[in-house]
């Protein structure tokens, strides 16, 4: 297979077409402010392992580069992943035939043939309308009239057995931080359709990570990392406070936040690990010196901007992710202690959830988020996962309290 990525002028037909409302329909999609993919058309399989080599899966789409004039990130073949939390697990990138983008401000087209071809007018530019047509074309179909929602375990048992047995843990131990999480089961009198859940996702976070693939829905406001040429990016959210209506109580959230010792700790811990694993890959990477506030619709975060220059030959996102993932924001720290305390007590299989999301091309560029706000949807059935990290100066009440607020972030794109 080889790869022909064209420029798309204002009146080419495909110019016009929605990218995010394709990738909703087609099931493969990212839009972050700079980056907007959406993939269609006949697909292939590209294992990625992020115990092994993560080098071999960008080969592969390295060999099917053909013509691009463009040269920038996300043009050429690209791949979707959204890779599991447990690092062993066996992953994959799907690779699209189509792919209709936008970066760095320029709209452009990828379509992978059999032949090496030199322009789109090679690969018949008619089927690549048919294609894309059919899938905006597709009707959605009814959402459920009911829907059931079951959790793994009772609020008051999450609180008590799992979150104040964790920080009692880590006041005695050598642990500094573990991210424990609880899982929640909707399940519907029809099938979900992904595509509307995608389309409300994309209109209540217009600020976040989007993300549609292979059944796994996101609006992350984590970047986990991006890479662009020899630039480094990631912007880490530790410490939570929940949103509320009243404007003057919000404010009141929002500087307790920014005061908090707990939050401030927890914050703390994930940008001098993150930091320290970058500079292994950089000639220069740096934090902003404070931690800013970024607020979403159910709740506001600690966020701090990181960013480097990577070293000559640069790492690949792919190599960078498989470094930092999983980070404390997610996992904890010390991260094996953390991992194996969140194996022993929450009691459920993440899956995807807090597992790393997004796209790769053929030149090691691509973006990462922190499957945070996600949702599993297989048929009728869909699951939903929030968590919280919990230090020596945890409260279990108001860890419980973070995340009945994440919950609703996602409930929302569901029950609306």
């Amino acid at each position: 297979m080889f790869a022909c990525t064209t420029r798309l002028g204002p009146s080419d037909p495909l110019a016009s077409v929605d990218i995010v409302r394709l990738g909703a329909r087609s099931g493969l999609l990212w839009r972050s402010p700079d980056v907007v993919l959406a993939g269609c058309g006949t697909t292939q399989h590209v294992d990625v392992d992020l115990t092994g080599s993560v080098r071999t899966a960008q080969d592969q789409l390295a060999k099917m580069r053909g013509r691009d004039d463009l040269q920038l990130p996300g043009t050429g073949p690209v791949g979707f992943a959204a890779l599991q939390f447990d690092r062993d697990a066996p992953g994959f990138a799907v690779v699209p035939s189509i792919v209709l983008g936008e970066s760095a401000g320029v709209r452009f087209v990828t379509v992978l043939s059999d032949d090496a071809p030199n322009s789109l007018a090679d690969v018949a530019i008619g089927h690549v309308l048919e294609a894309v047509d059919r899938v905006l074309a597709t009707p959605l179909g009814n959402a459920p009239s009911t829907v059931t929602l079951e959790l793994d375990r009772t609020a008051d048992s999450w609180r008590d057995d799992v979150v104040a047995v964790a920080r009692d843990i880590i006041s005695s131990s050598e642990l500094e931080k573990v991210v424990l999480a609880r899982l929640l089961t909707l399940t519907a009198s029809s099938d979900f359709e992904p595509a509307r859940i995608v389309d409300r996702l994309a209109h209540r976070f217009p600020a976040a990570l989007l993300f549609s693939i292979d059944g796994f829905l996101g609006a992350s406001p984590e970047l986990l990392v991006s890479r662009r040429d020899r630039t480094v990016r990631a912007h880490p959210l530790a410490g939570t406070a929940t949103r509320l209506d009243d404007a003057e109580r919000d404010a009141a959230a929002v500087a307790e936040l920014l005061a908090s010792s707990k939050d401030r700790v927890e914050h703390r811990i994930t940008i001098e690990w993150l930091l320290a694993e970058l500079l292994a890959f950089s000639s220069y990477v740096d934090a902003e010196p404070e931690p800013s506030v970024v607020t979403l619709e159910n709740v506001h975060h600690l966020g701090t901007l990181v960013e480097g220059v990577l070293s000559e030959p640069p790492a690949s996102v792919l190599e960078l992710v498989r470094a930092l993932h999983p980070t404390p924001a997610l996992g904890g720290r010390p991260q094996g202690d953390a991992l194996a305390l969140i194996s022993e007590i929450e009691g459920f299989d993440r899956m995807r959830y807090g597992g790393p999301s997004g796209w790769f091309d053929g030149d090691g560029n691509g973006q990462f988020a922190v499957s945070v706000r996600t949702a599993q949807v297989d048929g009728a059935t869909a699951r939903i996962a929030a968590g919280g990290g919990v230090v020596a100066q945890s409260d279990p009440q108001a860890e419980l309290a973070e995340t009945q607020a994440k919950f609703r972030a996602m409930l929302g794109s569901f029950l609306a």
